[in-house]
């Protein structure tokens, strides 16, 4: 037991737990191979792994594609729900904050149904309860009548400031890009403010959570490029990172893509990303460049959860990685039903 002096014993139970759980998850291989199959070969694979009990559950209610997206979303809340269970003290309040993430997921999505007409049904399909607005309060959201009232209904949560203040211009313009970006910074603010007790539980989330801010302002970056807008890029930075808001600011004002890439490795200070960045010479589309920056994230979370095998780390690696299976499911399962082609379908998996 040589360097666990100190540590709790349902520390090492629930980091052990995550170990076992993260070496059940899907091989990449087995990606690869679900790349040559057909929609009904993929599920009958999803049929044989942990997704079984909610297929079997919900097969009565659903069918085909709806039936995975149900099972993948259902399967997902419950299991994060189980790691809460399981997980100790200050490791339990980091693992809720950031599983807040969803309720900015699930908010938007239902938003975004409601503007555009979608059924309930649909809606709830995608939706991920795992944050703090459990089933019982999307399931009121989602009765709700139109956006503006689903606006209302969350007077009271940490969301409504934002969404009160945002909503309108978001609702005229058609765009959330910004109401949720702003939404992410208030969560990014919040989570910080949480970590920075300075014991070594919060310093080892905030370094963590300051990653995943450097990769969202990336990803930003190039999506600003990519969609041409000049406006003030300042607006749509989070704080929190290593990148400077004047570095931001900066970097969006540069028109040729070699030179942007340049000042953007100079400017990083997070060695993985530079690398990525190095071996990056011509433009590519946003979802690739989300795809490599976050094989980078992972890569780095995982090195982290190495070095300290019992901490935040291990619960965090197999919370990403479970999420990033479900996606890659999803994307697997939605490009079939499209008949995009399997390189296609490729470029947009985690693996």
């Amino acid at each position: 037991m040589a360097g666990m002096k100190g540590i709790s014993a349902p520390t090492i139970y629930v980091c052990t737990r995550m170990r076992v759980r993260k070496a059940k998850l899907l091989p990449r291989e087995e990606y690869q191979r679900m790349l040559n199959m057909s929609l009904p070969e993929i599920t009958r694979i999803i049929e044989e792994t942990s997704y079984k009990q909610e297929i079997d559950e919900l097969g009565t209610t659903f069918k085909g594609i709806d039936l995975l997206e149900v099972a993948l979303s259902w399967n997902l809340a419950k299991e994060y729900q189980r790691i809460l269970d399981i997980t100790p003290g200050t490791l339990k309040q980091f693992t809720l904050a950031y599983l807040r993430y969803w309720d900015i997921q699930n908010v938007l999505t239902i938003l975004r149904g409601k503007l555009h007409g979608e059924k309930t049904g649909k809606i709830k399909e995608v939706l991920v309860p795992a944050g703090s607005l459990d089933k019982v309060v999307l399931d009121r959201l989602l009765a709700e009548d139109g956006p503006d009232r689903v606006v209302d209904a969350l007077k009271g949560k940490r969301l409504y400031p934002v969404l009160a203040r945002e909503y309108p211009a978001a609702k005229e313009s058609g765009s959330f890009a910004k109401m949720e970006n702003e939404l992410y910074k208030q969560f990014y603010a919040e989570i910080i403010g949480e970590a920075s007790g300075g014991d070594s539980g919060g310093r080892m989330f905030l370094a963590f959570i300051r990653l995943d801010i450097d990769v969202k302002n990336i990803l930003t970056l190039f999506r600003l490029r990519a969609d041409n807008i000049e406006e003030d890029a300042k607006e749509m930075y989070i704080l929190g990172g290593t990148m400077s808001a004047a570095d931001f600011a900066l970097l969006n004002t540069v028109k040729d893509y070699r030179e942007f890439l340049d000042m953007l490795r100079s400017k990083v200070r997070t060695e993985p990303v530079v690398e990525l960045l190095k071996g990056i010479e011509t433009e590519r589309p946003v979802h690739e460049i989300a795809s490599l920056l976050v094989k980078v994230q992972m890569e780095q979370l995982e090195k982290l959860s190495r070095r300290n095998p019992f901490s935040i780390y291990p619960i965090l690696v197999y919370l990403e990685k479970k999420k990033y299976e479900v996606a890659n499911l999803r994307a697997l399962a939605r490009g079939k039903e499209s008949r995009l082609p399997s390189e296609t379908i490729g470029k947009y998996l985690v693996m």
